[in-house]
């Protein structure tokens, strides 16, 4: 082994319990420790970089001057695995390691030594390689940080009440206080006992005695003792609410027994990890109806996802938004470095090139070995999966809901990524690929006393259409509680005649308005959102209606917005009042649903005061929104200090959205100069009248034009995205993508399940039932 001068640089230290360490795939692409050259971990920033043709690890070192790495490479031990473990409680979970499935080799690289095989032993190496070694990767870091984010105080946390140390039970002692085992220890916050836990199987030995202790004492709070960290993280379980919870005063309900958290170690793994291993150990099949296996397909642009723990309505996502040609072309930059950045983990145009590259170059779409068992020599491997860590983490950042783990609306991600990419910076002449999805909504109203009409144009990057619910009468084939509709039907009522009760400016009568809506512009990549739910009991279920949808061109011609008629009469433009009056009736039925009467108010506003079914279908739209729980508040009219003072760059930003300075400026007074939400107010505002300054008036008209208005407008179904499940909060999402497979010529159906790439025969199905089509102008 060779010595090296740069193992004993000072910045040289072990990295610390909450530094992430990327030590499964590079940071810039996805090749991992499973490659042949293995990954090339910086024992500087902790950064990992593919030790491959591409030699990421090398740019790195180029970049920043980080001249030692640790290079690990892993190889899958001979495991046989038949079938799926049994379904097991919250609370015994197997804790398979590393070590029972994988050879690991590690050596220490000095890219200014020119060296490969550094002397580990060398300055501070040997502390800083365990330290790698042993850290909890970036991915499961992340993992379990989502899954902790379900865990809340409860009342018996709050209000705990701890003995005396002189009247508590013996705790002192390191082992059961029933038993001799001396780990999977438990610790009850109220008496200072010290129990074992549950078996768990796979992991760590219990007799349940902690659990006997609750019993018998009515204690209700225990911490696991080899969980706790310095950083006042642990197991916390209530006995009374048989849940994991959070108690905020731990450190100092430890310190009451005589336990501190500075200096202190986690020695076992916490409960969340084990449920997070034994999540990733289960395995799908992928079988037709009749029983017959799908037949695994390979090849650029056929890698498939693996599924992080209910990403699934990502995965899905992105598979349909990569067979994008926008998005491709924006993303997709085989020959070109990857951007410079300190951070590429956390750099959404870093990981936006590293998805592209993972899923469209066919470098990662091979047969897993491992996927095959050794019992049937026929059957076909499936692919191992790219596993997109590093971007769930990122685009989910700073969400309530999609930092989380839990399965979510495949429509809502979409509606977020489209405002990420928007948001984020597109220099160097690009563009940004939502532009491709922008088109106009033309919105005409008319009172049906004076005739007079106002016009409104809106400008959306998706529609949602109802599918309208026909019972069958009498039974069919198919067996379905509903009759098929086509596509077509339902754009016909999306553009149909309603009338909507309003008081009109010009004559003030309350006969009502007529309200319709066209297409101004159409996009080149045009998605449609399928709303299958009504109420039952006051809850949104999804009903089961099919929808008929031709692989032929659909021409979008009749759709589009004609001239406006010279003759009509405008209604006079009126100031909005601040004081907002919501409709009584509409209120009533939104609040017997259940909803909260902020919430209520805000979807009225947002969606014209007319009725509680269209608050309602905003409401499902915006419960993401950050503000949905603040009070409604109605901007004064005019161009006051709060509105037209705002950060320039932030209009110049919400300008690259198609949104005109005026509306900008509003939006971020009205959300205290924050962008994302300031998006978020222009889209749940579209009735704010805003009136332009002197020098808006005189300025310049944006050069680009949001849409397309030649004809024929004819458009052609290149994906889906299908939802199994009563509620699109449950269940599972899948893709079919229409593409050419490697040797045809033909498009073909494929479907993408996750990881599982298969090329699908029987897509007129799915089709029916799909909940997001993706239509590309033709």
């Amino acid at each position: 082994m060779a010595s090296c001068i740069h193992s004993g640089a000072a910045d040289l230290i072990p990295p610390g319990s909450s530094q992430a360490v990327y030590r499964e795939d590079c940071t810039q692409c996805f090749d991992s420790i499973d490659n042949d050259a293995g990954l090339n971990v910086c024992l500087h920033c902790f950064n990992g970089g593919c030790a491959g043709d591409r030699d990421h690890a090398l740019l790195h070192y180029k970049r920043f001057g980080h001249s030692l790495a640790l290079n690990i490479r892993r190889t899958p031990k001979k495991v046989q695995r038949d079938e799926p473990p049994p379904k097991i409680s919250k609370l015994a979970i197997a804790a398979e390691t590393d070590e029972d499935r994988y050879d690991v080799a590690t050596s220490v690289v000095c890219y200014a030594c020119s060296q490969d095989n550094v002397d580990k032993n060398n300055g501070n190496l040997a502390a800083i390689i365990e330290g790698v070694m042993t850290a909890m990767t970036f991915s499961k870091k992340e993992e379990v940080k989502a899954w902790e984010q379900e865990f809340v105080p409860c009342e018996h946390t709050l209000c705990l009440v701890q003995q005396d140390v002189v009247q508590a039970a013996s705790s002192d002692s390191g082992h059961c206080t029933e038993c001799d085992l001396t780990e999977n220890l438990w610790l009850c916050l109220e008496c200072g006992n010290k129990g074992c836990g549950r078996s768990q199987f796979g992991g760590s030995q219990g007799n349940s005695h902690g659990l006997t202790h609750a019993d018998s004492t009515s204690h209700a709070v225990a911490v696991k003792l080899g969980s706790i960290t310095a950083e006042g993280s642990a197991d916390v379980y209530c006995y009374k609410c048989n849940e994991e919870r959070v108690d905020p005063e731990l450190a100092a309900h430890l310190a009451h027994w005589g336990i501190y958290l500075a200096g202190r170690e986690k020695t076992e793994k916490s409960l969340m990890e084990m449920q997070v291993e034994h999540n990733l150990k289960w395995e799908f099949s992928m079988k037709t109806e009749d029983g017959r296996e799908l037949t695994p397909i390979f090849g650029p642009g056929l890698t498939g996802l693996a599924n992080l723990g209910n990403s699934c309505y990502l995965s899905s996502v992105m598979q349909s938004i990569f067979s994008v040609a926008a998005f491709r072309n924006r993303y997709y930059h085989p020959s070109e470095e990857p951007p410079l950045c300190q951070a590429p983990a956390q750099d959404l145009e870093t990981q936006l090139r590293k998805l592209a590259d993972g899923l469209l170059s066919g470098r990662y779409s091979q047969p897993d070995s491992r996927t095959v068992s050794s019992v049937d020599a026929t059957e076909v491997a499936h692919q191992k999966g790219l596993a997109p860590a590093m971007f769930k983490y990122l685009v989910g950042q700073g969400h309530e809901e999609f930092a989380t783990m839990r399965q979510q609306d495949a429509f809502e991600f979409l509606l977020h990524l489209f405002k990420s990419v928007s948001l984020s910076t597109h220099s160097n002449g690009q563009s940004n690929p939502v532009h491709d999805f922008r088109f106009q909504v033309e919105q005409r109203l008319q009172c049906l006393h004076c005739k007079k009409v106002r016009y409104r144009v809106d400008e959306q990057d998706n529609i949602s259409v109802a599918v309208p619910a026909r019972p069958v009468t009498t039974s069919d084939e198919t067996g379905t509680p509903y009759k098929s509709v086509t596509l077509s039907e339902c754009l016909d009522i999306f553009t149909s005649p309603e009338i909507v009760e309003l008081t009109c400016p010009g004559c003030g009568t309350q006969d009502g308005f007529s309200k319709r809506s066209f297409f101004k512009t159409l996009p080149q990549e045009l998605v449609v959102n399928a709303r299958r739910f009504e109420l039952v009991n006051w809850v949104p279920t999804k009903l089961d209606i099919p929808v008929l949808v031709d692989d032929k061109e659909l021409d979008f011609s009749s759709y589009l917005a004609g001239e406006r008629d010279p003759s009509e009469e405008q209604l006079p433009e009126v100031e909005e009042s601040t004081a907002f009056v919501p409709n009584a009736e509409a209120l009533d039925q939104l609040l017997g649903m259940g909803f909260p009467s902020t919430r209520c108010q805000k979807a009225l506003h947002a969606t014209g005061n007319m009725d509680s079914e269209t608050a309602m279908n905003w409401l499902f739209a915006h419960m993401e929104d950050p503000d949905i729980d603040e009070p409604l508040v109605l901007s004064q009219p005019g161009n006051g200090s709060g509105v037209t003072e705002q950060d320039p760059i932030k209009i110049d930003q919400l300008g690259d959205m198609g949104i005109e300075p005026s509306r900008a400026r509003r939006a971020l007074a009205a959300t205290d100069g924050d962008v994302n939400r300031a998006l978020d107010w222009v889209f749940s505002h579209p009735d704010e009248e805003v009136h332009p300054s002197a020098d808006e008036h005189t300025a310049q008209p944006r050069g680009d034009t949001v849409g397309l208005t030649n004809t024929p407008a004819r458009y052609q179904l290149r994906s889906i995205v299908c939802h199994k499940g009563t509620s699109v909060h449950a269940g599972h999402y899948v893709a079919l993508v229409r593409k050419p497979l490697p040797g045809q010529d033909e498009l073909s159906w494929v479907m993408f399940n996750d990881e599982k790439v298969v090329k699908f025969e029987d897509a007129e199905a799915m089709k029916k039932t799909a909940y997001l089509y993706f239509f590309s102008r033709v």
